[in-house]
């Protein structure tokens, strides 16, 4: 056995890191995103493929908030390991936290392997740069950006957190936080990352966010044990930091794919996440 991280071999890391492995199929899930997302664009007010850089996949939605403005802008980042998924399966919770008097940008950005994880990370912050002048235009306030995402878009949202000063608070599920052990398994296949951007895009080995920035962070009932320790570690790090940490406990038999849903409906997760946001 070759021990590659924290003393696990190519075949551990595998399973680890393997979101999928958790449920029987990820497809009812996907299915749910995209039926909510789709419920949203028919019956709120929005605006569907703003273009916020130059290529096709650089664009957002945004859901406009129901009460008067100026609102709180929630910035939703999806999931899909770097890969999968489009804003139109990431605007599931517009519905709920629009009445709750956000504003709900949903981001899109190209997927690997066709760019690099620099690139991805790049339109990040192009869409979170766009947002800031241009929000306030469509009622929502650029003083008060609240970053999100789950997996992967946990990772992005956590990259901006811990770079961009504009960033009024974050709620990470489920994210990745070091990025090395993904060198190391099968994730490898698409993100091709070497040693030193998986350093540089790694929220764990950045300054973490500044003293007293609401962070909200969950991670699912059925997670692996290095999903767990990623949240984990990244909490107690940013907590350590002066961060405003929150931390919520998951459904009983929550799962990576499903705990997104949570902000859907009035739970803990969507509690916590409003609380952080000003929203009470």
């Amino acid at each position: 056995m070759t021990q590659l991280y924290r003393g696990m071999d190519r075949a551990a890391l595998d399973r680890e890191y393997d979101a999928r492995a958790t449920v029987p199929d990820i497809a009812p899930f996907l299915a749910a995103y995209r039926s909510g997302t789709a419920a949203a664009r028919r019956d709120l007010p929005c605006r569907i493929g703003l273009a916020y850089g130059p290529t096709e996949p650089e664009r957002l939605d945004l859901y406009l908030a129901a009460r008067p403005g100026p609102a709180p802008v929630f910035l939703y980042i999806h999931g899909g390991y770097w890969r999968l998924l489009d804003a139109a399966d990431s605007g599931f919770m517009a519905p709920f936290l629009t009445r709750a008097g956000a504003c709900v940008a949903v981001l899109n950005y190209a997927l690997a392997p066709a760019v690099t994880l620099d690139e991805i990370v790049r339109q990040c912050r192009a869409a979170l740069a766009w947002l800031r002048a241009n929000v306030a235009a469509h009622g929502g306030d650029p003083a008060r950006i609240h970053v999100a995402g789950a997996s992967a878009g946990g990772h992005l949202a956590a990259m901006l957190a811990s770079a961009e000063p504009c960033v009024a608070g974050a709620t990470l599920l489920s994210g990745l936080y070091d990025l090395e052990p993904l060198r190391h398994c099968h994730v490898h296949d698409w993100l091709r990352l070497d040693a030193a951007a998986a350093a540089r895009n790694s929220p764990a080995l950045l300054p973490p966010p500044r003293a007293g920035l609401p962070l909200v962070f969950s991670a699912a009932a059925t997670e692996t044990g290095e999903f767990l320790r990623q949240t984990a570690g990244h909490a107690a790090r940013c907590a350590a930091a002066g961060c405003a940490v929150t931390t919520v406990a998951p459904p009983p038999g929550s799962n990576h794919f499903d705990l997104p849903l949570q902000l859907c409906a009035d739970t803990p997760l969507s509690r916590a996440v409003r609380a952080a946001m000003g929203l009470g």
